[in-house]
């Protein structure tokens, strides 16, 4: 049986509705990639015009059928600030809030448990830079330590000092972490670091002897990075062409 969630369009402003859009298309992304675990893990987006709100996932369903109606808007205590008859993920509530209380330029935080992530968190060199796309990665990327469930208020002030001013993190024996300006943005981030520890993976499984991109080219790869996508930035650049996939693969996200 298909959920049915009554549209709340004409309740909020046309920017926020531009961004629940974007935020159910990503989770409905995120779940045709088959980055989902169930109903673990969540992504977040700033409310606009209100920096202490943000909108997250109901709590119970599943990321393929999240829209933009069912989206829970949150205060920065983690209270429901508009009707919803499903709960907030208090794990997710604790990462996304410290993210974004401790950046605020981050308008959005993708947080996944994909197998190749996870695997990669456990290793104890973690993102080693032996691809292009790790050296994508390795120009903006943090570490953040296991503490359990992230259910413990104390735990936001050690991520966010963690993250710093990185917008990729790998979180050790839990997952992967991305933010940016933009849901896009968010996306392209997670695209790519998970792509990095799948091939990672598959390098190591070769049991054979691995070549290291150098460093002098690694640490041109952000510089690279903006004249191949002409300054433009390659989330702006797919982000349309991933819509057009969602709607031919996955459509009613947007209502």
């Amino acid at each position: 049986m298909e959920l049915q969630f009554p549209s709340i369009r004409s309740k909020v402003t046309s920017e926020e509705w531009s961004v629940r859009v974007d935020l159910a298309a990503a989770y409905r992304l995120v779940a045709l990639f088959g980055w989902d675990d169930l109903i673990s893990t969540h992504i977040s987006a700033r409310v606009p015009g209100n920096s202490s709100e943000f909108l997250i996932n109901p709590f119970g369903l599943f990321f393929e059928e999240i829209t933009a109606s069912s989206l829970i808007k949150v205060n920065g205590v983690g209270e429901k600030v508009m009707d919803s008859e499903f709960p907030v993920n208090p794990a997710g509530f604790t990462i996304h809030s410290a993210v974004h209380e401790a950046r605020p330029e981050i308008n959005c935080v993708l947080h996944t448990h994909t197998v190749h992530g996870v695997a990669v968190s456990a290793q104890e060199d973690g993102i080693l830079p032996i691809s292009q796309q790790s050296g994508f990665v390795l120009t903006n990327l943090a570490y953040h330590s296991y503490e359990g469930i992230a259910l413990k208020a104390a735990e936001k002030v050690r991520l966010a000092k963690d993250l710093g001013t990185a917008n990729q993190m790998v979180l050790r024996n839990h997952g992967l972490l991305t933010c940016g300006a933009t849901v896009a943005e968010a996306f392209k981030y997670m695209y790519t670091l998970n792509m990095t520890c799948q091939i990672q993976l598959l390098a190591q499984a070769a049991g054979k002897n691995l070549v290291e991109i150098p460093k002098d080219i690694l640490s041109s790869m952000g510089q690279q990075s903006k004249e191949v996508t002409k300054g433009v930035g390659a989330a702006a650049l797919v982000w349309p062409g991933l819509l057009r996939r969602l709607k031919r693969e996955n459509p009613g996200y947007d209502v």
